[in-house]
């Protein structure tokens, strides 16, 4: 029989007990940013039927969309995004309380063609405000972007793009744009981070705009400036604190179904594409035939932003899950290290017993030193019989001997 040749699906990912360390501490400091501002978890289906994914994002983001019909022929399709679920778990349930400030955690499924930083399956750590046109839910939104890429995450260097569609929508108007074409154009100015402004003028020329609107459109988002809205929305920001913001008239963020504000974050290295993106989508929720609410929000992407800390080394201070080993001498001393592996854990202390007693104790520390636990526990003949245990710290090389009862005490101090 043949081998089989075994693997992962391209742009899907196993990850490692060692990096879901850190894309658990990840989680955790950014679940505490959201509900420090007062934002509470949702949850929502990994599949929707596919009328409600379709007619929301726009026909390039649909390309990429896994469609399909289940077993009951029924048709439907991996969540594209946490907005629209939002949307519709909202127009499903109109008795809930607004304004509704919620985040989601969970992934999300793209057929995007794979490449550094750009994964088919991933994670989006979501935060909206839906039930609010004020300017302070925006400014709020930013300020806790800010905060988890500042605060939580650490990265050094950092901006926070900022622009309107307003602005863009006026920008087409002034340059004589026929408004059935202006998803056109921005779709391809939104390009510009990626691409030249030459390559962006010949796929706008490739779309049939003359010579003439092409250079009316680069002239007109060249003078372009926030609106009284945006304005608004900066100031308050910058009163909560926000800083790294960068109004930039060329930010479109591709999806139809943003309406005023949109951000974005970049960061200098590595060059791995927007690590966070939102903005303020009003429409949303009638469109999906619900109450007619604004909403503005943003999505933090979870594996990019492991992919920034790993790549730049900013967690050295990362906890092992597990921080003890407590190895097993021989057959007739293992009810003695399960009772040293049971205090350990009333006690907080999360470990490992080693379950084989025919290795030998070096091979334990080896299996302890591969796996990074940074301290083991010896109960042997000697130790039983005095009631003691000894500690090894494989970090420092320091082992001592101590009565059973300073067990708690003795490990805490060498985590």
């Amino acid at each position: 029989m043949a081998k089989q040749n075994i693997q992962t699906l391209k742009g899907f990912r196993d990850f490692s007990p060692n990096m879901m360390r850190f894309r658990n501490e990840a989680i955790k400091r950014v679940r505490e940013v959201f509900e420090k501002y007062g934002f509470e978890e949702l949850q929502t289906p990994s599949l929707e039927y596919q009328k409600v994914l379709l007619g929301k994002y726009g026909e390039e983001a649909e390309k990429l969309m896994y469609l399909f019909d289940d077993p009951g022929g029924r048709g439907v399709g991996l969540r594209y995004d946490l907005t629209v679920p939002l949307a519709r778990y909202i127009a499903q349930n109109q008795d809930t309380p607004m304004p509704f400030k919620r985040y989601q955690i969970q992934p999300v499924w793209r057929a995007d063609k794979p490449q550094k930083g750009r994964y088919r399956e991933f994670f989006q750590c979501d935060v909206d405000t839906v039930g609010s046109l004020s300017p302070i839910a925006d400014a709020e939104i930013l300020a806790i972007i800010w905060d988890v890429v500042q605060n939580a995450f650490k990265f050094p260097d950092f901006e926070i793009k900022i622009n309107s569609r307003s602005v863009l929508f006026s920008s087409m108007k002034k340059a004589k744009i026929p408004q059935k074409k202006w998803s056109s154009v921005i779709q391809s100015i939104d390009k510009l981070d990626k691409k030249s402004s030459g390559e962006v003028k010949e796929e706008l020329r490739t779309k049939g705009f003359s010579a003439d609107q092409v250079a009316n459109v680069f002239t007109v988002i060249g003078k372009a400036e926030p609106d009284d809205y945006l304005k608004e929305v900066v100031k308050l920001a910058q009163n909560i604190g926000v800083t790294n913001l960068t109004f930039t008239p060329t930010l479109a963020r591709g999806l139809d179904y943003y309406t005023g504000a949109i951000f974005e974050t970049v960061v200098t290295e590595p060059k791995i594409g927007s690590v966070t993106g939102g903005g303020r989508y009003d429409k949303l929720l009638g469109d999906l035939g619900g109450p007619d609410l604004p909403a503005v929000g943003t999505t933090i992407g979870l594996d990019r932003c492991v992919d920034v800390i790993q790549e730049l080394n900013l967690w050295k201070d990362i906890p092992p899950t597990v921080t003890a080993l407590v190895t097993t001498f021989d057959k007739n001393l293992s009810s003695a290290s399960i009772n040293v592996s049971n205090i350990l854990r009333a006690g907080g202390i999360n470990n490992t017993i080693f379950p084989d007693f025919e290795k030998d104790l070096k091979k334990q520390f080896k299996y302890a030193d591969k796996l990074n636990i940074p301290i083991v526990f010896i109960v042997g003949p000697e130790e039983f019989d005095n009631g003691q245990v000894t500690i090894k710290n494989l970090k420092t090389g320091i082992q001592e001997t101590f009565p059973l009862e300073e067990l708690v005490d003795k490990a805490r101090k060498h985590i």
